[in-house]
């Protein structure tokens, strides 16, 4: 059995005032082996140079540049990011997405009263009364 001891204590990882590290849930869980290499690379950029809110502007030219990949293959591994659910994008915005949130923009039930809410709402703007 190994035991773990720290390798070189003065240079031990705090978590920096701008963000985080990589949550480990990305290999845990399977966020990575749904993407192939580019997709990964593209994520670990934008996890990288994002602000606290996970944002980030780079352009299509500069991220191509920097990851060695053609613009096509870049919206290949941007389209792949997005369907597995780990970023947003709205050119040029990127945001690097909580693993534990449910995708943006995704359709959820709601609750019998909330449609009666949602109705009388409408109602209401249209002129309407019940």
């Amino acid at each position: 059995m190994t035991i773990k001891r720290v390798l070189c204590p003065e240079r031990m990882r705090t978590i920096p005032p701008q963000f985080s590290w990589v949550d480990h849930r990305l290999v845990q869980e399977p966020y990575l082996d749904r993407c192939d290499p580019p997709a990964a690379a593209l994520y670990l950029f934008l996890v990288t140079v994002a602000d606290a809110q996970g944002l980030s502007y780079y352009s299509d030219a500069a991220l191509g540049r920097r990851l060695s990949i053609g613009l096509a293959r870049l919206s290949q591994a941007r389209g792949d990011l997005i369907r597995v659910g780990l970023i947003a994008y709205q050119r040029p915005l990127y945001q690097v997405l909580a693993l534990d949130s449910a995708r943006c923009g995704e359709a959820r039930e709601l609750a019998a009263d909330e449609i009666d809410i949602r109705i009388g709402q409408l109602r209401a703007a249209l002129g309407r009364t019940p």
